[in-house]
């Protein structure tokens, strides 16, 4: 039976936790985090990146992960809430918005072009060199690498570490 997009949300995640499965993934996972606090980028904007990425691949599961760690870190519920509409609000400094703008056209498939043109490119460069961009590029990345576990495995939103990844059949 297929669930209507009004079905109450399931208890328990599909997938066990991955981890449990494929011991490696603390590791890659690990040192993919390691590369990205690297300092050459504030975290701040490295977690504003991820909860856009969150939003654009259409994962509930990342959203609210990366939603919590920007309150975690103190965000104001006013920039957050705009991550989803950032070109219109007046919450981001320059910087961000570059930033914001990468990820948008790393992940949105463009008709009319490349992804990344030239203009983009220059405007991120006036705000971060080359090992800041290389950085924001893995920023998304990250995002990237546990989005097929998250849409396939569909860990519980909001759940503590220990909760979100549940197997949905105990036998």
């Amino acid at each position: 039976m297929n669930a209507s997009p009004s079905a109450p949300a399931p208890l328990a995640s599909r997938l066990p936790n991955p981890q449990q499965l494929v011991p490696e993934l603390g590791e890659v996972g690990g040192a993919l985090f390691k590369a990205v606090g690297n300092g050459s980028v504030p975290q701040t904007t490295v977690s504003l990146v991820q909860l856009r990425a969150g939003q654009l691949v259409g994962s509930a599961y990342l959203t609210v992960l990366h939603t919590g760690n920007l309150r975690g870190a103190g965000e104001s519920e006013e920039r957050i809430a705009a991550v989803s509409s950032w070109r219109d609000a007046p919450y981001f400094t320059d910087a961000e918005r570059a930033a914001l703008a990468l990820v948008d056209a790393v992940l949105t498939p463009n008709p009319h072009g490349e992804r990344v043109p030239d203009a983009l490119y220059a405007e991120a460069s006036e705000h971060y060199d080359d090992r800041a961009l290389a950085t924001l590029g893995m920023a998304i990345g990250q995002v990237n690498f546990f989005v097929p576990l998250a849409l396939i495995g569909k860990p519980l939103p909001g759940a503590s570490p220990a909760e979100q990844w549940r197997p949905a059949d105990a036998s």
